[in-house]
Order: structure tokens, then sequence, then C-alpha cells
């Protein structure tokens, strides 16, 4: 492989931030191009979810795909170890290992001889793994291996720098919402104040105490006063969710 072809591959793998970021395609994109940099014959991907569940979502081609989802399905394989362990996998003659026999019996039996499971890591936390499969017996290469560990690092932190993001603007639509809410609460409270002639503390007590009383969210009633679809009754707030 060329200089000019790795520089490539690592930009295109770098490149996250794009607003029609597409988290599938780029998943496997990284599975064909360690086909096409690493000289192996297939390469799938598992992924943690959200329960810490592993899944497959990219793979080079079907009976690879197939072959790691018998993987998760009977609980062994070199993806499954080295996800739990965080340390990369490498078996360069499957039959004659003797590790995962039922693993191993399906691997061969679409062809695969030798695989290499790389962890999808960044510091502690563990996502997912990379698997490298070869039709071929034998040792991977140690440059090519690290190769292949280096996109799998670059894509964890694309991942990882993704996830954070929709979290960030998560928590940025929670804010705003909260202060949205926060508008309504106190236009709710001038309101109350003035039709129930009391303070603005005490209006506020008492829209506190009426909602909870009618298991309603204090933003949905302050809506509801502040709209005119609930009028509240001069010196009681019994009927502001009656």
């Amino acid at each position: 492989m060329g200089e000019s072809q790795l520089s490539d591959v690592f930009v295109e793998m770098a490149d996250t931030l794009v607003d029609d970021f597409d988290v599938l395609e780029f998943l496997h994109v990284l599975t064909e191009r360690c086909v096409e940099l690493l000289g192996i014959s297939a390469a799938g991907l598992l992924l943690t979810d959200q329960q810490g569940t592993l899944q497959v979502v990219a793979a080079s081609s079907e009976r690879t795909r197939l072959l790691e989802l018998f993987q998760l399905q009977t609980d062994q394989g070199p993806c499954v170890d080295c996800f739990r362990t965080g340390q990369s996998v490498s078996v360069a003659d499957l039959p004659a290992a003797g590790r995962w026999p039922r693993f191993a019996a399906a691997a061969a039996e679409v062809g695969f001889a030798a695989v290499h499971a790389l962890p999808m890591r960044l510091r502690s936390e563990v996502i997912g793994a990379l698997n490298l499969f070869d039709t071929q017996p034998g040792a991977l290469d140690e440059g090519k291996l690290r190769i292949g560990q280096a996109l799998a690092d670059v894509a964890t932190i694309g991942l990882l720098q993704q996830r954070a993001i929709h979290r960030r603007d998560i928590l940025t639509e929670q804010l705003q919402t909260a202060l949205n809410s926060r508008v309504l609460i106190e236009q709710a409270k001038g309101v109350l104040a003035e039709r129930l002639h009391v303070d603005v503390g005490e209006a506020f007590a008492l829209l506190r105490n009426s909602a909870r009383s009618h298991n309603r969210r204090l933003s949905d009633l302050a809506q509801a006063i502040v709209d005119g679809s609930e009028q509240p009754a001069p010196g009681t707030a019994a009927n502001l969710s009656d």
C-alpha cells in the first residue's frame, strides 16, 4: 500500500463532523478499507448498544455478517473475547487452535482459516471489536496489525465524538426547554398573583401544589393559566386543574 493511499483512508475515517454523517455507512467503509489496505479476505464489526450488548453493525460480505451473528448467538469467538478483555486476539490457524469449536467450525464452513480481532477502544472504554478474516492460515504482519488497530482507534474516536455531540445537542435542547418553561411559569405566577391578589411567592406555591395534587407537569399547568384555558378562582387554587 502507498503512503498516499494510507493517509487518504485515515483522513476519510477521521471525517465524522459533517452534518450528514451516516454512522452505518461510515462503519461499512471501515470494513471495506480494512480489506483493501491489509490484504485480508473480509472484515466485520461489532459494537455495543446502550444496554452493553454486542450487535453486528457492519461487514464487508454477507457470509462475514452471518458468521458474526453466529458468534453472538453462541456467545463464543474472537470478537466476543476481544470486547470483554479489551485486548487483541489473533489465531493464525483456526482449525488447529482448538479455540471456540463451534465458531471455528462455522468459520471453516464459509472458508475462513485465520482471524484477528482488534478492540474498538479509547483508553479504558471499549465500545466494540473489529474482526479481520483470512481464507488462508497464517499470522498477519505486525505492521498490518498496527494499521488495523490504528483504523479501529480513529473510528472509535469518531464514534465517541459523535455520541458526545449527540448528548450535547440533547442537553442543549433540554436546557432550552427548561428556559422556555421558566418563562411560562413566571408569566403564570404573574397571572395568579394579579387574579388571586397574592404575592408572587404564594402564587408559585399555589401553582406547584396544584400541579402536584393533579399529577400534572408544572409547565403544562403554567401554559394553561397563561393561555386562559384554565381560570383561577379568586382566593383559591382549587380549580386550577379541575
